[in-house]
């Protein structure tokens, strides 16, 4: 998927943008594998997530073909997919803080734990779009493609409400399966 993503992007500046932080979290599992050897299911969702980014960094987020076919079909204003990388950005990111914070035993009690998973992610989610306003500013009209915001003047609170459902929605559902795996992970 690396590979295919980097064969024509439609820009290569963005490309990277998009893709180096695949790249950086696949150093860090890479480095920490023998270490901190995380469960399948988390695995799972980090490549997920690579795979949205890359998808993303080929034909950026706001021209994504399948995302344009949806965009007229349902008659909407912009293509969503950016909305599909910021799920992500809460949903993953909350399942690698409650690992972690399981795993060391940070926090006693399961309400304080979903507090600070949510609260992590979102923290992430705001320190992303920071990063975007960095390299706007930095690169002027260049970062029109890697912000993705197609006109919408709230592209940025939407981007962090939905990272923040994604983070809800991660502590929800995927707190057994999660449970299971590391409990077979400790023994």
């Amino acid at each position: 998927m690396f590979i295919w993503s980097g064969i024509a992007p439609k820009d290569y500046f963005t490309w990277f943008l998009e893709v180096l932080p695949a790249m950086i979290g696949a150093a860090i599992l890479l480095y920490t594998y023998h270490s901190f050897r995380l469960t399948p299911l988390l695995y799972g969702l980090i490549l997920f997530h690579c795979v949205v980014l890359m998808v993303g960094g080929h034909y950026t987020y706001a021209e994504v073909p399948l995302f344009d076919t949806i965009k007229e079909f349902f008659d909407l204003e912009r293509n969503n997919y950016d909305k599909v990388g910021h799920f992500a950005q809460g949903f993953v990111p909350a399942m690698i803080a409650r690992e972690i914070l399981i795993r060391k035993n940070v926090v006693n009690g399961r309400s304080w734990l979903n507090v600070f998973i949510v609260s992590i992610a979102l923290a992430f989610s705001a320190f992303y779009e920071l990063i975007e306003w960095w390299v706007a500013i930095s690169t002027g009209e260049d970062a029109e493609a890697f912000l993705g915001t197609q006109g919408y003047i709230w592209d940025t609170q939407s981007d962090m409400g939905v990272a923040l459902l994604g983070a809800i929605c991660a502590t929800i559902f995927l707190a057994k399966v999660h449970d299971k795996q590391l409990l077979q992970l400790r023994s």
